[in-house]
C-alpha cells in the first residue's frame, strides 16, 4: 500500500483548506497519540476489558477518519464491532491488522508532514 493509499493527503489537505502548517499539526498529534492508543488497547485487550477497547477503537476510528486515513479507520472500526459483541478472538486478529496498518500509515504520516515548520 502506498501513501495515497494509507491516507488521502489531498482530501486531508481540503479538509483544512490548504494550510500546510494545520495539516503538520494534525499529522503530528496523531503520530504522538497513536502508540498511546495502540497501548490502551493492547491492555484493555489483554486484560479483558472489551468495554474499553470497544471505546479506545471508537475513538482511534475517529482520528483517523478526520485524518483521511481510511484503512486505519476500517481497521478500528472491525476492532470496535469485535469488541463489542464480545468477541476476544476476533478483537485479538483485527488489532494486529490494526497494527500493521500503522505500521505503513505512521511513516507515511512523518513523510508528508517534514519540511513543513509552523
Amino acid at each position: 500500500m502506498d501513501a495515497n493509499e494509507i491516507f488521502d493527503r489531498a482530501a486531508l489537505l481540503e479538509r483544512v483548506e490548504g494550510d500546510e502548517e494545520l495539516l503538520a499539526e494534525m499529522i503530528q498529534l496523531y503520530v504522538e497519540d497513536a502508540p498511546r492508543t495502540l497501548e490502551t488497547m493492547r491492555s484493555a485487550l489483554l486484560q479483558g476489558n472489551l468495554p474499553d477497547l470497544e471505546r479506545a477503537a471508537h475513538s482511534f476510528k475517529g482520528s483517523s477518519a478526520n485524518l483521511a486515513a481510511n484503512p486505519a479507520a476500517e481497521a478500528a472500526q472491525r476492532l470496535e464491532q469485535d469488541a463489542r459483541r464480545g468477541d476476544k478472538t476476533a478483537a485479538e486478529t483485527s488489532l494486529a491488522a490494526l497494527e500493521s496498518v500503522l505500521g505503513q500509515l505512521l511513516p507515511a504520516l512523518a513523510l508528508n508532514s517534514s519540511g513543513v515548520t509552523k
